[in-house]
């Protein structure tokens, strides 16, 4: 198999068997090195046709804030006859395609008391090292989304267990709540128990009796809400896994679906892609806060906005942001930017959405839970067995890691076509087992940035 080119702009192709990539043409020192048919860079030395590109001859153009024009681009996205899922419909009209039974600490004190009460009764509890000592937004950024856990319709019931001292205490924590369904939520403060781990069974085997009624129901598949997201990158992402859940956003959103994008670091250097895209002037402006926003916490925490790609993803044949970024946005589609969420917003507006928060594989996932996805598309070139609380579809890049890694990888992007992937999709909403539920890898990460007392 000869070398990819992406698009004919570009100066360099993709070897297909590594991912690096290698000169088309004689490159210039100072002359941009183009791929996707966008700059990811420029060269640092004479670069000879056929000669490597990587971090040896080549730097990112990244480093400050950026002043940008709303140019709207047309959205064609051709309708798809709709399709239906089997879920379990909620009180409040929201799906889920999991009903489980979830524990919730509202502090990490709690954390082996709500693992215990899970083994007893195969619960699934999510551990978190927050709760208490914190102030601010950073306190107000561990409730939101452990609000937005509670909430979640793939939770057939949800055991909120508190210790009693903190400062997420049970009252404190239900004033952030907002609605949730009473008759699926339960409450228990261990300090004022003679037995917590007794008690908290008892209240997760009501609970376990409450779902048991439960049953799936057809409803259209424009009621999911779809997480995207890529970890462990390499330099087959952007042309293999990430178009195709590209072409799968496209997809949903013109069956009336919601897609949500995150990772807002590795938007940097192709923000303006999805600027574009915006549906209208004010998400624009939105979208634009979002970028400068985020690459202010870096700035303000004295770091280089281009400190990416990971060790990982430069072996992979990543060199600069702005190349893993390019790569990163094709999960996204060609579908317009309907909707920007802040940190623990939940989805509301169908189409595709912006979520605020970093590239980390542990906090991305769970920030896209928080928001209401219910799976994620998760794809990557290097392999990872993690997993959200819902389900996490990994897509591979390439057929050696799909071959070599089938206990974590769902798809192979590299060999599968779009049909068997969209079919993937149905089947897991409809109760299929992903590879990370399969291997009960189910866990989250709160984001931190604050003091902490």
């Amino acid at each position: 198999m000869g070398n990819i080119v992406i698009h004919p702009h570009d100066n360099v192709e993709v070897c297909p068997e590594n991912g690096h990539k290698y000169a088309r043409r004689n490159i210039a020192c100072g002359e941009a090195v183009i791929k996707y048919g966008y700059p990811i860079g420029t060269a640092t030395a004479d670069i000879k046709k056929g000669a490597h590109i990587h971090a040896h001859n080549l730097k990112s153009n990244l480093s400050g804030l950026n002043e940008y024009r709303y140019n709207k681009a047309e959205n064609a996205i051709s309708p798809a006859a709709p399709v239906t899922i089997n879920a379990y419909v909620r009180q409040n009209g929201q799906i889920g395609i999991r009903n489980d039974i979830w524990i919730i600490p509202t502090v990490g004190c709690i954390n082996k008391i709500a693992e215990k009460i899970a083994q007893r009764t195969g619960a699934f509890c999510f551990t978190h090292p927050y709760g208490c000592s914190q102030l601010g937004d950073d306190f107000t950024c561990t409730q939101k989304i452990l609000s937005g856990l509670v909430r979640h319709p793939n939770a057939g019931g949800v055991l909120v267990i508190g210790l009693g001292c903190e400062n997420n205490n049970i009252p404190v924590f239900k004033a952030q709540l907002g609605d949730y369904d009473e008759t699926r939520v339960r409450f228990l403060g261990a300090q004022e128990c003679d037995d917590e781990i007794a008690a908290g069974v008892k209240l997760v085997e009501e609970l376990q009796r409450i779902a048991a009624n439960d049953i799936r129901q057809e409803v259209p598949i424009s009621k999911l809400v779809v997480g995207l997201k890529c970890g462990g990158s390499d330099g087959l992402s952007g042309i293999t896994a990430n178009p195709a859940v590209g072409r799968m956003t496209d997809k949903l959103v013109s069956m009336g679906g919601t897609c949500v994008l995150s990772e807002v670091p590795e938007m940097f250097g192709a923000e303006q892609i999805l600027m574009n895209r915006c549906a209208d002037e004010s998400i624009f402006n939105d979208t634009v806060n979002l970028i400068n926003n985020f690459k202010n916490y870096f700035l303000s925490h004295g770091q280089p906005i281009g400190e990416n790609p990971s060790p990982g993803n430069k072996e992979g044949g990543i060199t600069t942001l702005e190349e893993k970024s390019l790569g990163c946005v094709q999960k996204g589609g060609t579908a317009p930017v309907t909707d920007v969420l802040g940190y623990g917003d939940t989805a509301k507006v169908s189409g595709l959405n912006l979520l605020i928060g970093p590239g980390n594989d542990m906090v991305a996932v769970t920030n896209l839970t928080a928001a209401g996805c219910h799976m994620i598309l998760f794809t990557t070139g290097r392999g990872t067995p993690l997993g959200a609380p819902v389900p996490t579809l990994k897509i591979a890049t390439n057929t050696a890691l799909a071959e070599k890694k089938s206990s974590w990888i769902d798809f192979n992007a590299q060999s599968g076509s779009d049909d068997a992937l969209f079919d993937l999709i149905v089947a897991t909403a409809n109760g299929k087992k992903t590879k990370n539920e399969a291997n009960d890898c189910r866990e989250i990460a709160i984001f931190k940035d604050g003091v902490t007392l």
